[in-house]
């Protein structure tokens, strides 16, 4: 490394936030940049620590302590190649990522890991400013035809490497925009969607074809998609949310995260949301149920309504402050996270169950909930009991169900196709050849794997799409 005392000598620095009260009136990122001499400092701290954890935590193998010295020695357009080499999207990952690279840093050990996603960030960030992303346009074509179904993270990863071997690629969308849950379900205040266009406009350039409104197992045939190209690659997500059948559920301001989230990115990209449809928070007690990230990402949206109150509440214990670094590093541990949108305002409550919604009129009003006693099992894992004489009442009048996704939606396209599912309803494929039980098919990302996240995506994305041009060629080239 080009410093390798920099971890003794320089502190970590990290991005700041704008203030509360200004970021909550807008839609817009709000993360202050460091400025480059400030990052390049922070490419110092990177250690030569002899094995690098933190490939083992990022799941598309960054190659992060070489960028990392790059940027350092202000060699940040050679960064952002080793970057690309294993990243298609880093503008994406740094900003949404939760950085597990970051929790298996050797310098985690004291808490001060290096600010592996902000300089992955600023890298691919200065890349655009300074004109020095490019479309990679293939110097011969090979002539085969692939359909990628769906457009997000693991479809544009999948598509994009695919068009650099020189493949026809043709992305089908359901919706009237490309980007899949990126576009519709991450806030613009976390990532604004240009985006998504710029990558979109360098794909096109590159011979990628989207095709919007284009809707596989509804209004384009599965089985006729078959005929007309040489290989599929099903990327579709898995967008199962997972529902909580208690009395009450039907009433109305009972809603999935993501009806909640979607309406608001449609509406911020221009669409007319009519009155009767809205789902607005403004004014409301919200209660959002499920501590992941859909869960926090609903109270920031919240929040920028103008909700009169917010409560989230999560089924499990209330995690430790910190974790203990001697069971958990370098994996990621388990430990309370309070999001950029939890400081905006938020009452958090755990190891709580909901037993019933209350309502007037056909609304919801109230929900009914019962607190937990988690009690550990010999062997590990703990048993669930609900504690006597510790019902509650909530007020409500807005109510997000933000539990997670239980697997692809199976009606449609896959019925239609009929490819194997695995026990949980994904469908099945494994991580070398990422082929499904039906010939020249195959399937990758949340599709394939569950609900996970972006980076994920990504990898298995880029993996699929070498599976595919190997077996269109005989060989591939493309990196895993």
């Amino acid at each position: 490394m080009g410093k390798a005392t920099g971890f003794l000598e320089i502190d970590r620095a990290d991005r700041s936030y704008r203030p509360v009260d200004e970021r909550v009136k807008h839609w817009r990122e709000f993360v202050e940049p460091l400025p480059p001499e400030a990052v390049s400092e922070q490419g110092a701290r990177c250690m030569d620590c002899g094995i690098p954890y933190c490939h083992q935590g990022c799941p598309v193998n960054n190659i992060i302590p070489e960028w990392n010295d790059l940027v350092y020695r202000d060699k940040w357009r050679e960064g952002l190649e080793v970057l690309h080499s294993t990243n298609n999207f880093p503008e994406f990952t740094g900003r949404i990522c939760p950085a597990p690279c970051e929790a298996a840093c050797t310098l985690n050990i004291r808490d001060e890991p290096v600010t592996i996603k902000t300089i992955e960030c600023a890298l691919v960030d200065r890349g655009w400013e300074e004109g020095w992303i490019k479309p990679d346009i293939p110097a011969r074509h090979t002539g085969k035809q692939i359909a990628v179904v769906g457009s997000g993270p693991s479809g544009l990863a999948c598509a994009q490497q695919l068009a650099r071997a020189g493949h026809k690629v043709v992305v089908f969308e359901k919706n009237e925009t490309i980007g899949g849950l990126l576009r519709l379900g991450i806030p613009d205040f976390k990532m604004e969607k240009h985006l998504i266009d710029r990558r979109m406009a360098q794909m096109q350039a590159e011979g990628v074809e989207f095709r919007p409104n284009s809707f596989v197992g509804v209004n384009v045939d599965a089985k006729d998609m078959l005929d007309r190209f040489d290989a599929v690659a099903l990327c579709g997500g898995s967008e199962k949310p997972r529902d909580l059948p208690v009395p009450g559920r039907e009433l109305d301001g009972v809603h999935f995260a993501m009806e909640f989230l979607t309406q608001q990115n449609r509406r911020i990209a221009g669409a007319n949301v009519p009155d009767e449809e809205a789902i607005m928070a403004t004014g409301k007690h919200v209660i959002v149920i499920g501590g992941g990230d859909t869960g926090s990402d609903c109270v920031g949206t919240s929040n920028r309504h103008g909700a009169a109150s917010v409560t989230q509440l999560e089924l499990l214990p209330e995690p430790p402050e910190k974790e203990d670094k001697g069971l958990t590093w370098p994996d990621w541990p388990m430990k309370m996270r309070t999001s950029s949108s939890h400081e905006e305002g938020c009452e958090r409550d755990f190891a709580v169950m909901t037993k019933s919604f209350s309502g007037e009129d056909g609304k919801v009003t109230a929900l009914n909930g019962v607190r937990l006693d988690w009690t550990p099992k010999e062997g590990g894992g703990a048993d669930m009991f609900e504690i006597k004489g510790s019902e509650f009442e909530l007020k409500a009048d807005l109510v997000l169900l933000a539990m997670g996704f239980v697997h692809p939606v199976h009606e449609g396209m896959l019925d239609a196709l009929g490819v194997d599912r695995d026990g949980r309803g994904n469908v099945a494929a494994d991580t070398d050849e990422y082929a499904t039980s039906l010939d020249k098919v195959f399937a990758a990302g949340d599709m394939r794997r569950g609900q996970s996240l972006v980076v994920w995506a990504i990898r298995e994305g880029r993996q699929c799409a070498r599976a595919i041009d190997a077996y269109l060629m005989g060989t591939s080239d493309l990196p895993r």
